[in-house]
């Protein structure tokens, strides 16, 4: 992925509103980013509770879209990301949403899926879990081509019109 700056994160959220782009604050994880091994750049806001952000290249050009956690906690005792396909402790996956963009968005749609509470997938799929007794492990090179594909196919969804709905 290209580098971005905190410009190029602010110009790539799609679905963000004016005050959501007056109130933004990027972490300090963007300007110490290895963008060289990253496929997408996803982080929380660290001052608004429960704001997100992922940005994707998207036919070669930054696009993002703002998320919202859920309130509350999981009662579950295990849960999977829906964009990593890692299982993880509930309390450790959050039902996200994100407004869509364009008059779908102002008209109050917005698309949502469970995903790593800390939206660290990124890190999660190069991490090697132990298996259980008769589980195969899928290859890292996969995991991460497959998070990939599931989070530009999730941000594509964001960012999908109205007219282009069926």
């Amino acid at each position: 992925m290209r580098p971005l700056t905190e410009d190029d994160v602010r110009a790539a959220l799609a679905n963000a509103t004016p005050d959501e782009l007056r109130v933004l604050s990027v972490p300090v994880e963007l300007v110490l980013a290895d963008w060289d091994h990253l496929d997408f750049w996803a982080a929380k806001d660290p001052r608004t509770r429960g704001r997100g952000y992922i940005v994707v290249e998207l036919d070669g050009e930054p696009r993002g879209i703002v998320l919202r956690s859920s309130e509350g906690s999981s009662h579950a005792r295990s849960a999977m990301c829906n964009l990593c396909h890692t299982m993880q402790p509930g309390d450790q996956v959050a039902l996200f949403t994100a407004r869509k963009a364009g008059e779908a968005g102002e008209h109050g749609d917005s698309v949502g899926t469970y995903i790593c509470a800390d939206l660290s997938c990124h890190e999660t799929v190069r991490l090697a879990a132990p298996l259980a007794p008769s589980e195969i492990r899928a290859s890292v090179d996969r995991r991460i081509d497959g998070t990939r594909s599931r989070v530009e196919a999730f941000v594509a969804r964001v960012l999908e019109t109205a007219g282009s709905r069926r």
